[in-house]
């Protein structure tokens, strides 16, 4: 996401807990833009150890970043942070009510939450339909996609990881995804429930304060 690499570090301020880290692309922008402590959440121990050998490569980050192997939900930090970012999340979850109020356990007053989000129509059921294609070497990488069912802001997907060698297929992996796409009234009303005030942000980005 270069767009949102781009926007974000203007925002960046304090100690700062990630959300969903994966392999540490958004966790580096976080570290370049912040003095503070970071706190990089990342269940998937794949995704997690790409993490941990990117920290090592930045040896000056070691002392300052801490890797937690929890889930959204799970985190409880031993103090709390001034920011919370949480990049290519939102959608993963369905119990939202139970993310904010876990995030806003996690937050000093005043402290700030930042996720990308942008309001898109609902898909439309139908065919296979090519996402993306290169070639790597000999071999072409394709991925494939098609919308399963739509129910209400609940979208389900299914997607397929081709490899091919000469034309000929030599891999293939499927993979069923569920995800869930709030609209902005939505997201307003629970986090104005949660005791979060929205704030000024860049497009394609959310910020919501925690009253103080």
């Amino acid at each position: 996401m270069p767009e949102i690499r781009e926007k974000l570090p203007a925002l960046v301020k304090g100690s700062v807990l990630e959300i969903g880290a994966g392999t540490g692309l958004i966790t580096e922008v976080i570290a370049d833009a912040t003095d503070g402590e970071i706190f990089a959440l990342e269940p998937s121990l794949g995704m997690r150890s790409v993490l941990l050998s990117r920290l090592a490569g930045r040896r000056e980050l070691l002392e300052r970043v801490t890797v937690l192997p929890y889930g959204a939900l799970d985190v409880e930090l031993d103090e709390p942070v001034d920011m919370i970012v949480m990049i290519a999340v939102l959608y993963s979850i369905e119990d939202r009510a139970s993310l904010w109020a876990t995030l806003a356990r996690q937050l000093v007053p005043g402290g700030r939450l930042v996720f990308n989000f942008r309001e898109r129509e609902a898909p439309t059921p139908g065919d296979d339909a090519e996402m993306a294609s290169y070639r790597v070497g000999r071999h072409t990488y394709e991925l494939w996609g098609r919308t399963l069912e739509v129910e209400g802001e609940r979208i389900s997907a299914r997607f397929r990881y081709v490899i091919r060698h000469g034309g000929e297929v030599i891999s293939e992996d499927v993979v069923d995804s569920v995800t869930h796409r709030p609209s902005l009234a939505t997201l307003v009303a629970e986090l104005t429930e949660a005791g979060f005030t929205r704030e000024d942000a860049p497009e394609g980005l959310l910020v919501w304060g925690l009253a103080k």
